[in-house]
């Protein structure tokens, strides 16, 4: 019988087992087989008062059970793969999956493929293959320990470290939030043939959070139905063109397989990897897997679920690696080379599209149009979705979902609704704004991308789930590569962007603190830095043995029995 965390709260006679934090993990009654609580170890002490109250008022997803708890079974092995399971797992993944579709990375597209052609291809593969390496570990934590990457952080790091996490967290959401905002006002003010201007499109795509909450309500089965529809028409309309235009076969499977990089597409090189780890999504990652509901003392369920995620998660983000590759394609295809090919961007795309390959039976326009309010759309929500998470986790507010919503949106639509009045007189303004988003992104992917790895490696919070030696160092070297990128980027944009001996002091010590706390981030591990900066918080969710090794030591003991 399952029991709610108060209950395991005030219940004096059950045994003296470690109650997992996880909101689905179910109560075991006493086994009279195991040494009675009068002959063995004194139990440890239980949750503090604020990490049970903090649980039960969470504000979480609505749960779909795969399949009834059973007491009766120890569960070490991993049941048999099943369709049905699958399908059951089904959902998470997709909705993670939108962040490698929005309109940043379709503008990145454009741009690389109407500037480098078909030759960075191979490069979109592979840093795809990258952000799926960082989403398997996102999912790897939330499934194992049953709660989200922020909550982890909050309890793990001191208070003065969870709040600059949470404010690069923020500033990452909002410039993400701002460029698929944009992007969907301007889809809007083609759809709607130039009567709409973008302020207008951009207070329309403000009411996405209602349809989210509305959605939610219903379940998130409805939600991530909702979701696959709005994939389902990227997927379409991008398709379309690509079958329309007629891409050559031939140069897509070199630009696949042949690395080519030269000094003028090295920034497009740059660009194509900066836009495939977004620091929210690692944090979505982590919460969405948790709408599933998992036996967490049953080490082969935990497997299992694993399991079924990462093949949901394979499958989604190859599907976002072929929407991305129609897209690069199609503008390699009718771009590369031409005087357009570097003025080309999100507001211009569907006029130059449909200047050289005309209407057809759909006009090309409209159907760029369509395909780009998708990508908006999906990922507006999605932000708004990770948002809530995000400030839930890190600040532990306990505030109606609605309210949550609504702060969510205001932080990026406010400053949107100014991009868009400036943007409506001089279009040239867009392409800095969008630099410099882009730049503000790029600079807080560590400061998702560290915690995690710190955490997956970390037996104390993951038990057996902690990933291996080899993983370990495969991951660290992606982070590596990942930080270099965006340093370069950085190096590059500010030497070129930073004029007056005023303004270069304060980047400098703006700098110097971004890396003082990078730093620390990578080698807090170390115990001079714990002692330094800091310790973590006294009291911490995680139990003194993860339910994977509380269920292997009572299994044990009944075999001994």
């Amino acid at each position: 019988m399952s029991s709610s965390p108060r209950s395991l709260r005030n219940n004096k006679t059950s045994s003296p087992r470690f109650h997992h934090h996880h909101r689905h993990a179910e109560h075991q009654a006493s086994n009279p087989l195991l040494p009675s609580s009068s002959t063995s170890a004194p139990p440890p002490p239980p949750l503090p008062t604020h990490v049970i109250e903090s649980q039960e008022k969470n504000v979480l997803l609505h749960a779909v059970e795969i399949e009834p708890f059973s007491e009766s079974s120890p569960g070490l092995s991993v049941p048999p793969f099943s369709w049905r399971k699958l399908w059951k797992f089904t959902g998470p993944g997709f909705l993670m999956s939108v962040a490698f579709l929005d309109p940043g990375n379709l503008e990145g597209d454009i741009q690389s493929g109407a500037i480098a052609g078909y030759s960075l291809l191979w490069l979109l593969m592979w840093a795809t293959m990258m952000g799926l390496l960082v989403q398997s570990l996102s999912l790897r934590l939330g499934v194992a320990t049953g709660r989200h990457l922020a909550e982890i952080c909050r309890d793990e790091y001191p208070h003065w470290a969870t709040l600059m996490l949470w404010l690069m967290s923020e500033l990452a959401l909002i410039a993400a939030d701002i460029q698929e905002v944009i992007g969907s006002a301007i889809a809007i003010r083609i759809l709607s043939n130039g009567v709409l201007p973008l302020w207008a499109g951009v207070l329309i795509t403000a009411f996405d959070c209602f349809i989210f909450l509305f959605l939610e309500n219903y379940g998130i089965r409805k939600l991530e139905a909702f979701f696959a529809v709005l994939i389902t028409c990227m997927a379409f309309s991008f398709a379309w063109m690509f079958f329309d235009t007629k891409p050559s076969g031939r140069e897509l499977l070199k630009g696949l397989v042949v690395p080519k990089l030269s000094s003028e597409t090295i920034p497009k090189a740059v660009g194509v990897v900066g836009c495939v780890i977004s620091p929210y999504n690692v944090f979505l990652h982590s919460a969405l897997v948790q709408s599933r509901k998992v036996d967490l003392k049953k080490k082969g369920r935990v497997q299992e679920a694993l399991n079924y995620f990462m093949i949901e998660a394979i499958i989604a983000i190859f599907v976002s690696f072929i929407i991305n590759l129609f897209v690069t394609t199609v503008f390699a295809k009718g771009f590369y080379g031409t005087p357009e090919a570097k003025t080309l961007g999100l507001v211009n795309a569907g006029e130059y599209l449909q200047q050289r390959y005309g209407g057809g039976l759909l006009p090309m326009l409209y159907i760029w149009g369509i395909g780009l309010l998708a990508a908006g759309q999906s990922s507006t929500i999605s932000g708004t979705y990770a948002g809530q998470f995000i400030m839930g986790g890190f600040l532990d507010l306990q505030i109606q979902k609605w309210l949550r919503s609504l702060i969510t949106r205001s932080c990026a639509i406010l400053p949107t609704i100014i991009v868009a009045i400036v943007f409506n007189r001089s279009e040239e303004l867009l392409d800095v704004v969008n630099e410099w988003l882009n730049v503000l992104q790029a600079v807080q992917i560590p400061f998702a991308v560290v915690p995690l790895l710190h955490l997956v490696t970390n037996e104390q919070i993951m038990g057996a789930f902690a990933i291996g030696t080899t993983l370990e160092r495969i991951s660290w070297g992606v982070a590596t590569v990942v930080i270099v990128i965006n340093g370069y980027v950085l190096v590059d944009f500010f030497r070129s962007e930073v004029h007056g001996w005023l303004f270069g002091i304060v980047v400098c010590l703006v700098a110097a603190s971004y890396v003082a706390f990078l730093f620390y981030l990578i080698f807090r591990s170390n115990s001079l830095f714990i002692s330094l900066f800091g310790k973590p918080r006294p009291y911490s969710y995680r139990p003194y043995r993860t339910p994977v090794e509380e269920e292997s030591v009572e299994f044990d003991a009944l075999q001994a029995l």
